[in-house]
């Protein structure tokens, strides 16, 4: 059997398209993993690129670093997700896009109700406060921008 190709952390950065110093971050939240040489340099099995992907598409969808760790951790012994591990995994985060999804459209609705009033009240902005919820917070505060 051959011997096993390891990547520096530059090659894997430049192959996997990221900063060495989230490959550094990845690496300290427990998201992959490096042995070290004889002289304490990081050496990553080229599975991590995978890792690294799975990472990315776990961002874009818009999880944390935390909830991406969880969805690996579910992983046998920190390897890397096969094609039935990303549709097992991604099947549990479309009901989380659907709910961005719909905060997205209701974004959208009460942005084409103020385009062109130019209000932005404080009081009665269906975009900045809706249905006057900040108001029921005391009203004097910091506006709140979560629907």
């Amino acid at each position: 059997m051959g011997r096993m190709t390891l990547l520096t952390i530059g090659q894997l950065a430049e192959r996997a398209g990221v900063a060495t110093s989230a490959i550094r971050f990845y690496e300290e939240r427990g998201l992959v993993h490096s042995t070290r040489t004889t002289g304490n340099q990081r050496r990553y099995e080229q599975s991590t690129l995978r890792r690294v992907a799975f990472i990315k598409a776990a961002q874009r969808v818009g999880l944390s670093l935390e909830e991406t760790a969880e969805a690996l951790s579910t992983l046998p012994d920190n390897r890397t997700p096969t094609k039935a591990d990303w549709h097992r995994i991604s099947r549990d985060w479309k009901p989380r896009l659907e709910e961005q999804v719909r905060r997205i459209r209701l974004l959208q609705q009460r942005l084409d109700s103020c385009i062109g009033c130019g209000c932005l009240s404080m009081k009665s902005c269906a975009l900045m406060n809706p249905g006057d919820v900040a108001g029921e917070h005391g009203g004097k505060g910091a506006v709140l921008l979560e629907p």
